[in-house]
């Protein structure tokens, strides 16, 4: 366990008060030196300029490297391009390149069709100018026909000039190094951080969790259930179990952890505090 790197996504605030709130939460977050932080990127671009104005203010404010999502789907070489740019000017030097998904209604899916394409992009505008984050499904897309098709998908995403990936969050530890273990056997040597979800709501995690195809082991799920609307209960075991995990996964090679803070700092830090922390 060599100096594990770790980070924090956030969403951008729609309000001020949600603002407010994440100035408090990335103070705090920021105390603990991460790498970088992430902020989502809404489908086809629909959180585009609150992205930006978030980012910019991390890196301006906080000191830490702030790393935008880019979503291509819906969109032209052009306005990546655009996008890129403003990017540079604004000192980014950190991007997560997503493929994304088209907002109800939208019919033109754009001049991008996958990821891989977007970073090919990426590469080719701007050189090795940016370090490139790209998604990883150790429990398989929710879109992809198999697991054999959806690992082609995610070295092609690599070998088009990603320097790492970040998976969706998951709690089967074995899924995930089964998936780092068949990326390696494709050639694939690209760090990949496991993506960390605290549980704190086990019914907005159990409605998302069915929707993006991460498992929530039986006896967990179980468990969670029975405490009802118990949300102190529901946090201290999901708390336990989710320390516990990443203790698992540092101990057995993984580069690092990224978690998904949901805008709120303490489940995170928590966390945080009893593993890396403890180092």
């Amino acid at each position: 366990m060599n100096n594990p790197s770790f980070s924090f996504e956030f969403f951008p605030p729609k309000t001020d008060k949600g603002a407010e709130n994440l100035r408090r939460v990335r103070d705090k977050l920021a105390t603990l030196n991460p790498e970088f932080f992430s902020v989502t990127y809404g489908a086809g671009g629909s959180t585009q300029d609150c992205t930006l104005q978030t980012v910019i203010e991390i890196q301006q404010e906080s000191g830490i490297e702030a790393a935008p999502h880019l979503s291509c789907i819906g969109s032209s070489k052009g306005q990546i391009r655009d996008i890129l740019n403003t990017f540079k000017e604004n000192g980014i030097r950190r991007i997560v390149a997503l493929r994304g998904d088209l907002p109800s209604g939208m019919q033109d899916i754009g001049e991008f069709h996958y990821a891989n394409e977007l970073v090919s992009f990426i590469r080719e505008e701007t050189g090795d100018y940016f370090h490139i984050e790209v998604a990883a499904y150790p429990e398989m897309h929710p879109q992809a026909p198999d697991f054999e098709t959806d690992l082609d998908n995610f070295a092609r995403k690599i070998k088009a000039g990603s320097n790492s990936a970040i998976t969706q969050y998951f709690y089967n530890i074995d899924g995930y190094f089964r998936f780092v273990d068949s990326c390696q056997d494709k050639g694939i040597d690209a760090p990949i951080v496991p993506g960390i979800m605290p549980i704190t709501n086990f019914t907005q995690l159990a409605r998302f969790s069915d929707a993006t195809g991460a498992e929530i082991p039986r006896w967990l799920r179980k468990r969670l259930e029975g405490y009802g609307e118990d949300l102190e209960s529901i946090e201290k075991l999901g708390t336990d179990f989710v320390t516990e995990m990443c203790h698992r996964l540092l101990e057995q090679g993984a580069p690092g952890l990224h978690f998904y803070s949901m805008n709120r700092a303490e489940p995170s830090m928590t966390i945080w505090k009893n593993t890396i922390g403890s180092i």
